[in-house]
């Protein structure tokens, strides 16, 4: 069957932005805002949108200087698409927020692919090897608050009542203070839900062997980014030291700089950002990289919906590893923090059921715009 050039008619980014009622903090600054950007591309008659992580802005900028070598050209092409982008910006960008711009039009391309062919993206890369992933709750962040622990300790358990089986908070302020944190928050929900830490690359070395032996008793799922993701050596030496799965690459980019976390033995969990890391042509093959290795695939996601249900289309297709009967579930991501873009700009039909999350089967990534909430929401755009 032959088809026709699926032109790219226009790219369109829109930087948006919602003050928070609450403003709140990790390990190394304050949100007071949600801001995002969001790029729209229109080929032969079909709309593909997508989603940057990062500076939203510079991201911006990012996906106005790609767009003129994608104008015209055939949206359902995305592997020689990635490749235009990635050598235009090699010498410059193959780390930071220009490679969040490039993600993000990657995100959009294979959107408008899925929904030229009315398929999800997850059959376009080969077909869904389960229906369900669990996700995981991001939250429990600090605020300025004279009773902090008990808020989170109740944020925690409002989780596992709404369905949660696992939890993410945050840890960074110093081991003193986020020691008894964790417990009050495993006293809390209980031995049957899983907790893991995340820091924000907030520790020394020492400190993150103190943080991981000090926590055993509390069987810790992993400890997310402990140190800074520039040192892969400290990484190598902390998981030989300790019993705690340790998770890392939110802060990393291509197969390339993935592969350095896995040849120097840095994690058991890899989390690429779809939106960051080099889109869903990228992130893919990150994900069989890390079966390679053995590396456990969760992938990071925050922002919108389109980053949460493309990273639900990506774990669709990742092999069980290692095969059996009963494999166990692959964990999502799944931020719960206050974000009016989110919820109102992104529509999306989740179902979510006994801690379980079914993969959209809708064309593409399966998120719709508001595109009149958009426009509520916008501050910049071209």
């Amino acid at each position: 069957m032959f088809f026709s050039l699926v032109k790219i008619e226009s790219i369109e980014a829109f930087v948006l932005e919602s003050p928070l009622k609450r403003a709140f903090y990790f390990s190394q600054w304050e949100y007071q805002t949600r801001r995002i950007c969001l790029v729209k591309i229109t080929a032969g008659g079909l709309v593909g949108w997508g989603e940057a992580y990062g500076p939203a802005d510079m991201a911006l900028e990012g996906i106005r200087f790609f767009a003129p070598y994608l104008l015209g050209r055939d949206a359902l092409e995305t592997e020689t698409l990635w490749q235009l982008m990635y050598r235009r910006s090699l010498d410059y960008a193959r780390r930071g927020v220009m490679m969040a711009s490039l993600s993000a039009i990657d995100v959009a391309l294979w959107d408008l692919k899925g929904k030229f062919h009315g398929l999800p993206i997850s059959t376009l890369l080969g077909g869904k090897k389960r229906d369900y992933v669990e996700p995981y709750v991001t939250g429990m962040y600090f605020r300025e608050s004279d009773q902090m622990e008990s808020d989170i300790v109740q944020e925690a358990i409002e989780y596992t009542c709404r369905g949660f089986k696992a939890l993410k908070m945050k840890v960074g302020l110093g081991v003193s203070r986020d020691l008894p944190l964790v417990r009050s928050v495993r006293d809390a929900v209980g031995e049957d839900i899983e907790i893991m830490i995340d820091s924000n690359h907030a520790f020394s070395l020492s400190e993150s062997i103190r943080v991981c032996d000090e926590l055993n008793s509390e069987r810790i799922r992993w400890f997310e980014e402990p140190l800074s993701p520039e040192h892969y050596g400290l990484y190598t030496q902390l998981r030989k030291k300790v019993r705690t799965p340790i998770a890392a690459g939110e802060c990393e980019y291509l197969r390339s700089g993935f592969l350095q976390l896995f040849q120097n033995e840095c994690v058991d969990i890899a989390q690429p950002d779809i939106c960051a890391a080099g889109g869903v042509t990228e992130c893919k093959k990150i994900a069989d990289l890390a079966s390679v290795f053995g590396v456990e695939f969760v992938p990071h996601t925050w922002g919108t919906n389109i980053n949460l249900c493309t990273a639900a289309q990506l774990l669709a297709t990742v092999d069980d590893l290692p095969g059996r009967m009963f494999p166990a579930p692959l964990m999502l991501e799944w931020d719960q923090t206050e974000n009016p873009i989110r919820d109102e700009v992104t529509v999306t039909n989740l179902n979510f059921s006994e801690g379980q999350l079914a993969i959209p089967d809708a064309p593409g990534h399966g998120v719709q715009i508001d595109e009149e909430a958009l426009r509520a929401f916008l501050v910049k755009s071209f």
